[in-house]
């Protein structure tokens, strides 16, 4: 195969003259230090002759190249181990990145088995459940009305059924592969359907919402009603976590081709150990979590070539964070 004429041959490429200087130039600096050591001599007095004659030109001549050979070996050892110190790092970035992947395929194999599973489970169990769910309010119904014991089982009985459809439904929602529809969406649009969606809730913990927008925010690339399920349980998991009168932070900013949008809490916060496994199926610390809703969001945010991550939030609480394609990036690339 011809080699394209284009291409600039290593020898000719910036790195490989760089690398070529440091022995040229350790060649000419001894050079440059033998002249001038046989010169100090000559101007202290130190004469040096053969046979009679002057031999000062000839003992510089030898300083000269023997120590620019010197200086011509000292920069290719350095060269050596230059270049043994960016293969080093190659190889350690390679193996890295290796590792990565193969962790993120162990996980994605690992999701995809955990959601034929999840998927079949979810819909054996959805209809016992409605059964039994129906059975409970009839015996509820039927209770006399001064046996709080029995209607008070039946109200519990009732709720925890109403839990486990919770977790069935993430469990389908999880499991269910996703079907994108990207579209140019205003962050501010976003905001304000995610903030509807959850005032009753907020209301309800008199929570109190401070929201902020940068000016030049453009548009992201995202699915509308994905995005606002994403922000609207953040916005449930902030509201949990505060205590009654707490406060809940939104933040949007444009940040090199993106939105980065906050979702921050006056609450306890998410300690370091455990922010590397919040965002994985199953592991919740809540009493009555499932575990899944981060695992989902997470998802979605994945899906649309975006990132999730959590921190602190200044003064105190935990910090969910976004960064989404703007619209803009999206159609360039």
């Amino acid at each position: 195969m011809e080699r394209d004429s284009t291409t600039t041959p290593d020898f000719m490429s910036g790195n490989a003259a760089r690398r070529a200087s440091w022995r040229w130039w350790g060649a000419v600096a001894g050079l440059l230090t033998g002249l001038g050591d046989a010169a100090t001599l000559r101007w202290l007095g130190v004469g040096f002759a053969i046979n009679g004659r002057d031999a000062t030109l000839l003992v510089g001549a030898y300083f000269g190249l023997s120590f620019a050979v010197l200086g011509f070996l000292l920069g290719a050892v350095f060269e050596a181990r230059r270049r043994d110190q960016r293969a080093a790092a190659v190889i350690r970035q390679q193996t890295e990145a290796i590792n990565a992947t193969r962790v993120r395929l162990a996980q994605s194999e690992k999701l995809a088995a955990l959601g034929q599973l999840a998927a079949a489970i979810a819909h054996e169990v959805r209809n016992p459940l409605a059964v039994i769910r129906s059975a409970a309010q009839n015996l509820g119904d039927a209770v006399p009305a001064g046996d709080d014991a029995a209607q008070r089982a039946s109200t519990f009985i009732t709720a925890e059924i109403d839990r486990l459809n919770n977790v069935v439904s993430s469990l389908l929602a999880f499991a269910r592969p996703l079907h994108v529809q990207p579209g140019a969406v205003a962050v501010r649009e976003l905001l304000d359907r995610a903030l509807l969606l959850a005032r009753d809730d907020l209301a309800a913990k008199q929570v109190r919402v401070q929201r902020s927008e940068a000016a030049d925010l453009p548009p992201v690339n995202v699915d509308p009603d994905l995005m606002s399920q994403v922000l609207l349980g953040l916005l449930a998991n902030a509201t949990e976590a505060v205590p009654p009168g707490g406060e809940v932070t939104l933040q949007a900013r444009p940040v090199d081709g993106a939105v980065e949008i906050d979702v921050a809490d006056s609450g306890p916060g998410v300690p370091v150990e455990l922010r590397e496994r919040i965002f994985e199926p199953f592991f919740t610390t809540r009493p009555k979590g499932t575990g899944l809703g981060l695992a989902i969001a997470r998802q979605i945010v994945e899906a649309h070539v975006g990132k999730i991550e959590v921190g602190d939030r200044m003064g105190g609480g935990a910090r969910f964070t976004l960064r989404l394609p703007a619209a803009r990036a999206a159609m360039a690339a």
